[in-house]
């Protein structure tokens, strides 16, 4: 069946609509960051480059580091921003974009989020490398794609859903990571679930001047428990990250430098330096 041209633009340069990627241009494995800058501080450290491409907030390296082709890119802030790269990730890969159609044989890719997490665990210090065990969506983007929940990732998810049951108009979802990824670069880093807001005041439980419709909303997060799970730390991509990947058929592992005590009200006076560390553990072990 032919893909729609409104359903999947392509630029008159045959690069995707967003990423302004050609297929070819992207490494079986790839490296998603948040912040655009972040993109230099990765590729950095590459052997090689290929080649950069950048549009809008979305900013691409690919490269060697060492033999293994990889590549680094910008997401953006927020699942909106991953609604889109994931889904043209996938087309780069799995569509022909002459025939506009599905690839027989489909590509799946090994990706990697390094970002930053505030720590919801009075016992996670700042400076910590967590690699996420699931990913907890609190946003509403997979109200939008039929996905499949394994037994694991169900039994889970109805605990959750029991304990955060008193909050209105929240449908939260739940993805786990890939095994391949998180028993090889995850190994050794401290796990737990990661809740994925869908901003970073409010719906992380700040307060600055608007007020919070849900009081304590930190304490109602780290009081949650489910045999040994328990919910470690906050940001804004992963469970989208999760969710596209295992919907799409692709591998994913989300790597959070922890830059903030949630619980403690601190934030660490070297961010940079914690990012970079895990920036290096990460691409030692790819």
């Amino acid at each position: 069946m032919k893909i729609a041209e409104s359903d999947l633009i392509i630029n008159p340069d045959g690069s995707v609509y967003h990423l302004n990627l050609l297929p070819g241009d992207v490494a079986d494995t790839v490296i998603t960051v948040g912040d655009p800058d972040r993109v230099g501080e990765v590729s950095k450290y590459f052997d090689n480059i290929e080649f950069k491409k950048g549009k809008r907030e979305f900013i691409t390296h690919t490269g060697l580091v060492g033999k293994k082709r990889v590549t680094v890119l910008s997401t953006g802030i927020g699942t909106d921003n991953i609604d889109i790269v994931f889904n043209e990730l996938d087309a780069l890969v799995n569509i022909d974009f002459e025939t506009r159609t599905i690839k027989k044989d489909l590509t799946s890719l090994n990706i990697i989020r390094i970002g930053t997490s505030g720590a919801v665990q009075p016992d996670i210090p700042m400076g910590t490398i967590l690699a996420s065990s699931f990913g907890l969506g609190m946003d509403a983007l997979m109200n939008y794609y039929i996905h499949d929940l394994s037994g694991d990732e169900r039994s889970l998810l109805d605990d959750i859903k029991s304990h955060f049951g008193h909050l209105k108009n929240i449908n939260p979802y739940l993805t786990a990571a890939a095994d391949n990824l998180l028993n090889t670069i995850g190994k050794d880093m401290a796990k737990g679930i990661t809740i994925t807001a869908p901003g970073f005041y409010a719906p992380q439980g700040r307060q600055v001047r608007a007020k919070n419709a849900v009081p304590n909303f930190i304490g109602l997060i780290n009081s949650f428990k489910s045999n040994q799970n328990r919910i470690t730390n906050l940001e804004m991509e992963t469970a989208g990250i999760y969710a596209l990947a295992k919907v799409l058929g692709h591998n994913a592992l989300s790597i959070n430098a922890i830059l903030a005590s949630r619980v403690k009200f601190e934030f660490s006076n070297e961010p940079d330096k914690i990012v970079e560390q895990a920036i290096k553990l990460v691409l030692e072990r790819i």
